[in-house]
């Protein structure tokens, strides 16, 4: 359940001075095509079955009517089709190696339940870079960011089929272009080279666009291009690979183009050094160009150095970002929007490479935090009493106050309850009156950690808009540069009311809110959420396994979520929350319910009214390894 909505960060900067001189020059969209910028989002599968058909090859085919170069003709009408084995499989040579930005597959009603997307330079030796583990079909693009992946052979591996026949697709898709070398002249030295930005918005925007060598010729249109979240102090960077003498930087923004930035170098990734940031006239400029998101198109910055600079690592650092009318007269504000990020000078390497993700940790779990909750009252060094109006303001539309009152947390019988209550207007909290009292606990600042078993063993109410959860945060939430669901947040156990089934889910950018990447589970035999349960998680370098009483409901890869959905931003601490909301929403979403409260009938009103409604938690734990 999230916490807070996003914050916009607003900038107020006052007139800048030069750093460093230099024009910036700014040519109109319209005339920025090229004919180097022409090919850069080619099939480069497609172009390699039609220089050479051999290039395609495949385990076996169905018949002769479904070769396995019918994937790569480009005509959506005919398919590859295996035969009937649960190991098929079907790879392109390429021709070259290429750094692989992202492959497709067209799915026909015969799809792979398992599969796996495959790599290698040679074509004896494959490295795996994307696992699906749940595919229902369809077309299905699989980004490689953050990953490396330089490959002349990309395969396509099935390991388990959805249905009795065989693997059956109608295309086979890869992206991607060769990766700068070294050079003595002068080139652009960022060409499919590893970019690196803080935040992005989802896997369709990553920071691997800004090299890939292309931009729509308008700057206008929702392509190749990296999108930062709404936030002013937001980076983009590229990796050369080696130190290097670089002359000129060239920036393709789309319509949401930094008013305010800095260009900088580094030789280490970690200090950088500013050689360029626009004149205050220039800042100027660039902020009274307001117009509706419909009406403005993007810009070309070309930034000649006054200087030649040196390092390995060049960065766009965002200062200010551009504003929109939208609608007039309101000013409002997007992320950045970068299309192409050239870097012009001597040196470089295609050597550089994307660092390898975390692998899974060693070691066994112990427990590193429990609470059973049979002390004569709440432990404060173990949990934070949240109030609203204090730790926290209202949110999704729920109708209580938390407060800190034994009214609503206490310990009985060896549990903790979280109690709601009923008292028409009687609750002033945070700017507001309340008619509903509830309790939320948590542990941030008292237990904060990266990674491990997250447990709890519960028993909820049942009714229209009662909304108990177990869950977790990143640590970072209230950090406004951060903000949600940029922190992360990991719903271990949510329930809205109804009796037979709970829900988990997991928040991020480019899968938040309803977006999120979540399940459902029913109890089986005719289980109820009014029963004693254990809920969990276990979170790892590698992904977020959820379950029900050791019963698998949720599995999450980090692969998985970083191919297809945005960011992976559960590598940093979480902390443990408990609460019980009233209506909102979530229920509402469900329930329909829009009085006398959002997602809380009347019925559920005079329950409350009449007491005993409370959600009990018998333990927490959190296991760790190390």
């Amino acid at each position: 359940m999230p916490s807070r909505t996003p914050r916009t960060l607003l900038t107020a900067l006052a007139a800048l001075t030069l750093l460093a001189a230099g024009p910036v020059l700014t040519t109109p969209a319209a005339a920025e095509a090229s004919a180097a910028a022409a090919a850069w989002d080619t099939d480069r599968a497609a172009s390699a079955y039609a220089a050479n058909p051999a290039a395609v090859t495949a385990s076996a085919s169905e018949n002769a009517g479904t070769a396995p170069g019918l994937a790569f003709d480009g005509n959506g009408a005919t398919r590859w089709s295996s035969d009937f084995t649960d190991g098929a499989w079907i790879r392109v040579d390429l021709g070259a190696v290429l750094r692989v930005d992202r492959v497709t597959l067209d799915w026909e009603a015969a799809y792979g339940k398992r599969y796996v997307l495959e790599a290698s330079r040679n074509g004896t030796d494959w490295t795996p870079f994307y696992t699906e583990t749940a595919g229902t079909g369809g077309s299905v693009t699989a980004h490689t960011y953050p990953q490396e992946v330089t490959a002349r052979y990309v395969r396509m591996r099935g390991v388990e089929r959805a249905t009795p026949y065989g693997y059956s697709l109608y295309s086979f898709k890869v992206y991607g272009g060769e990766p700068a070398p070294a050079s003595t002249t002068r080139t652009n030295l960022a060409l499919n080279h590893p970019a690196y930005a803080n935040f992005y918005q989802h896997a369709g925007n990553s920071p691997a666009f800004v090299t890939d060598g292309g931009r729509p010729a308008d700057l206008k249109a929702d392509v190749s291009r990296w999108s930062s979240d709404w936030n002013a102090d937001r980076w983009v960077s590229v990796d050369l690979g080696a130190t290097s003498v670089v002359d000129t930087v060239d920036l393709y923004w789309e319509a949401a183009y930094a008013v305010d930035y800095e260009l900088q170098v580094s030789d280490d990734n970690r200090t950088w050094r500013t050689v360029y940031r626009p004149s205050a006239s220039e800042v100027a400029a660039r902020r009274a160009d307001v117009k509706s998101p419909g009406e403005a198109a993007g810009r070309h910055d070309s930034v000649r150095l006054p200087q030649p600079a040196t390092g390995r690592y060049v960065r766009m650092l965002g200062k200010e970002r551009r504003s929109f009318y939208n609608p007039a007269p309101s000013t409002a504000q997007f992320g950045y929007s970068l299309y192409e990020f050239e870097v012009w000078g001597t040196g470089g390497s295609a050597a550089a490479a994307y660092p390898a993700l975390p692998g899974e940790q060693s070691g066994a779990y112990r427990t590193t935090f429990f609470d059973d909750f049979t002390a004569g009252s709440l432990d404060r060094s173990k949990w934070r009493v949240v109030r609203t109006g204090t730790e926290m303001g209202p949110v999704n539309g729920e109708s209580q106050a938390y407060v800190d009152s034994a009214d609503n947390i206490r310990l009985e019988n060896g549990a903790l309850v979280l109690r709601a209550k009923y008292c028409k207007g009687c609750t002033p909290a945070g700017g507001g009156t309340y008619d509903f009292t509830s309790g939320r606990i948590d542990t941030n600042t008292r237990f904060d950690f990266t990674y491990g078993k997250v447990s709890a063993r519960m028993k909820l109410p049942v009714g229209d808009g009662f909304w108990p959860a177990f869950w977790m945060l990143g640590s970072d939430v209230d950090d406004p540069s951060v903000s949600w669901p940029a922190s992360g947040e990991t719903d271990i156990m949510e329930n809205i009311g109804y009796g037979d089934w709970t829900s988990s889910a997991l928040h991020g950018p480019g899968y938040s809110a309803d977006g999120n990447i979540g399940a459902r589970q029913v109890y089986p035999g005719g289980g109820r959420a009014d029963q004693w349960h254990t809920y969990a998680v276990e979170w790892t370098p590698t992904g977020m396994k959820f379950s029900v009483d050791d019963r698998v409901v949720q599995e999450t890869t980090r692969n998985k979520l970083e191919s297809t959905r945005g960011d992976w931003v559960f590598d940093h601490d979480q902390y443990v929350i408990l609460n019980l909301a009233l209506g909102g929403a979530y229920p509402a979403g469900w329930n329909k319910v829009t009085s006398p409260y959002w997602g809380l009938p009347q019925s559920s009103v005079d329950r409350i009214a009449a007491g005993g409604v409370q959600a009990e938690v018998d333990w927490v734990r959190v296991e760790q390894k190390g």
